[in-house]
């Protein structure tokens, strides 16, 4: 449905749908402003005929068929805790997202536009919105736009934890690793994304220096460089960089880092939630990764940094 080629990889730009949510207070209706990386959107339909199931959490509205796939449906304000207004004039539809390998659509009041946005222009989450569910771990980010509004960018994938379909697999059912030495760096907004990375690459052997987005990633490799000198490159082993991250992205990171001859040989393994084909390619073929890794499957995650460690480890 989207078109993503319009952005060229390294860009530090991302698109959002824009979409909105709206809350019923006391005496009129406030419209609240979210977004969704276009990357993780399918398509955007009517309110299907939906099945209810049993059993489960009352902002799950139901299940339905598309096309041979069975996907649940979320009520987007009921997770939210917003009390919804009775509003004939609202124009609801469902957002199919795929993200981590899963398809869930998420029930909107309506889709305004697609936005271009660039990740400089995205601060991150540093408050709590006081509404129930919604606080400062459930979003991503906060941009400005007309009319000096603000749009929140919701963290979808916490929903899915919330409901538990999302289970990843832990190092600990992976059983023994190989064992290797060095520094790794990590690039995450996400702390809990960042502890969980750190946790399995120190199990690896490697220490581990981190950096909340692309910006800090580059100030890291920096420092790096300073302590390690020409042997920067038999000390910092492997990159491991989230994509989606305010004020600069992964795939933008990427690019810095290998148009600078002390970093260029350096290997970058992408891991991100964004799990369409696209972006893989993205990763690999235009931003200079040697992998790209979806969020979170250890054995994946094991197998491929190991490969990647032992083939430069070789080189040199």
């Amino acid at each position: 449905m989207f078109d993503e080629n319009v952005i060229k990889t390294g860009s530090n730009e991302m698109e959002l749908v824009d979409f909105r949510i709206f809350k019923q207070g006391r005496d009129k209706v406030y419209e609240g402003i979210y977004g969704v990386n276009v990357s993780k959107v399918r398509e955007i339909i009517k309110i299907p005929t939906l099945t209810e199931l049993p059993g489960v959490p009352d902002y799950i509205e139901g299940i339905f068929d598309l096309r041979g796939v069975v996907i649940p449906v979320v009520n987007l304000a009921k997770w939210m805790q917003i009390t919804e207004p009775e509003n004939a004039m609202l124009k609801p539809r469902v957002i199919i997202t795929e993200f981590s390998n899963i398809l869930i659509g998420f029930i909107i009041h309506e889709a305004k536009r697609i936005r271009r946005i660039n990740w400089k222009d995205i601060e991150p989450a540093t408050f709590s919105s006081g509404s129930g569910a919604l606080d400062k771990g459930k979003i991503t980010g906060v941009t400005r736009i007309e009319n000096d509004e603000v749009l929140l960018i919701l963290d979808l994938e916490s929903v899915v934890e919330d409901l538990g379909i999302y289970t990843p697999k832990t190092e600990m059912e992976i059983g023994s690793v190989e064992k290797f030495s060095g520094t790794a760096l990590i690039l995450d907004d996400s702390v809990t994304a960042r502890k969980r990375l750190k946790d399995m690459v120190q199990q690896m052997g490697l220490q581990v220096v981190e950096a909340k987005d692309g910006v800090e990633g580059l100030n890291k490799l920096e420092e790096l460089a300073q302590l390690y000198g020409d042997n920067l490159n038999k000390n910092l082993r492997i990159i491991i960089s989230d994509v989606e991250m305010p004020q600069m992205d992964g795939f933008h990171f990427a690019s810095r880092a290998k148009a600078d001859a002390r970093f260029k040989e350096i290997p970058i393994i992408f891991n991100s939630s964004l799990s369409n084909e696209f972006m893989s390619e993205k990763g690999v073929q235009e931003a200079g990764g040697e992998a790209y890794l979806v969020k979170f499957n250890a054995s994946d995650f094991f197998g491929e940094v190991s490969s990647i460690l032992k083939k430069h480890q070789n080189k040199g």
